[in-house]
C-alpha cells in the first residue's frame, strides 16, 4: 500500500473521502475567518485610536458637529462608530431643547437619550466584532468527531475487506486502520488552530468592549460636567478641579 497523501486518498472508500472534503472545507472556512478577523480587529484598532486623538483636538473647542461628521468616516473602527452615535445624539437633542414640536410630549433627559444611543450603538459594534467566531467555535469543537467519524468508518471498511478476503492477523487490516486514522488526524489539526485562535479572538473582543465601555463613559461625563469648571465659583470657600476640556460652552 502506498502511504503517501495521495495514496492513502486512492485506496479511501466514499465515505472516508467524503470526511475528508468536509474537513477541507472546514479548514479553509475557519482559516478565512482568522484571517478576516485579525485584519478586521487590527484595522478597528487603528481608526479607534486616530479618532480619539482627534476627538482631544475637537471636544475642547466644542466642535460636536465636526465630531460626529469624523466619526461616520471611520466606519471600520469600534470608538468611533459608538461615540459618534453618542454625540450625534447630542448634536440631535441639544436642537430639540431648543424647539418645541406640535407633537411635543414634554421635556426629555438628553444624557439619557444620549445613554441610549451609545448603548444601542455598543450591542451593534459587538455583534459585528464577534461575527465569525461562533463558526470558528463550531469547527473548533466538531472537527475531532468529524475526523473520528472517518476513522470509524475506515475500520468498518477494513474489517469488511478482511471478512471478505477470509483473511486475519493484524497485518491484513494494518493499511486499512492506518488510512482511517488519517482522518482523526487530520480532524485534529483543523480543529487546534480554530480552538487557539477562538481563544485568542474572543480576548480581543472582550479587550475592545472594555475600550468602548471606558470611551463612552468618559464622553458622558465631559458632557455632564461641560462648561460648569470655566466659571468662577460662587463660594470662595469650595474650589472647582480644573477643567479638561478648557473652552468649552455649555
Amino acid at each position: 500500500m502506498d502511504f503517501s497523501l495521495l495514496g492513502m486518498w486512492h485506496s479511501m472508500g466514499l465515505p472516508a473521502r467524503l470526511v475528508v472534503i468536509t474537513l477541507a472545507i472546514m479548514s479553509v472556512y475557519s482559516l478565512s475567518v482568522m484571517a478576516e478577523r485579525l485584519f478586521s480587529f487590527s484595522r478597528a484598532k487603528d481608526q479607534s485610536r486616530k479618532y480619539a486623538e482627534k476627538l482631544r483636538d475637537l471636544l475642547p473647542g466644542h466642535q460636536m458637529l465636526e465630531a460626529a461628521q469624523y466619526a461616520t468616516t471611520l466606519k471600520f473602527g469600534h470608538i468611533p462608530r459608538v461615540l459618534g452615535a453618542g454625540i450625534a445624539e447630542y448634536n440631535k437633542g441639544r436642537e430639540a431643547l431648543a424647539k418645541q414640536g406640535p407633537h411635543d410630549v414634554g421635556e426629555f433627559d438628553l444624557v439619557e437619550a444620549i445613554n441610549r444611543s451609545v448603548d444601542r450603538a455598543t450591542l451593534r459594534v459587538t455583534a459585528d466584532l464577534r461575527r465569525g467566531l461562533s463558526g470558528l467555535a463550531t469547527v473548533a469543537s466538531s472537527a475531532p468527531f468529524v475526523g473520528l467519524l472517518g476513522t470509524v468508518l475506515g475500520i468498518i471498511t477494513a474489517f469488511q475487506l478482511m471478512a471478505a478476503s477470509g483473511s486475519g492477523g493484524l497485518a491484513s487490516v494494518s493499511a486499512g486502520i492506518s488510512e482511517a486514522l488519517i482522518t482523526t488526524a487530520f480532524g485534529l489539526l483543523v480543529a487546534i488552530p480554530a480552538l487557539m485562535m477562538f481563544n485568542y479572538l474572543t480576548n480581543r473582543v472582550e479587550e475592545m468592549t472594555v475600550d468602548i465601555a471606558d470611551a463612552s463613559n468618559e464622553l458622558v461625563d465631559f458632557f455632564l460636567k461641560e462648561g460648569r469648571f470655566d466659571e468662577p465659583v460662587s463660594d470662595p470657600g469650595v474650589k472647582g478641579p480644573g477643567s479638561p476640556v478648557k473652552g468649552a460652552k455649555a
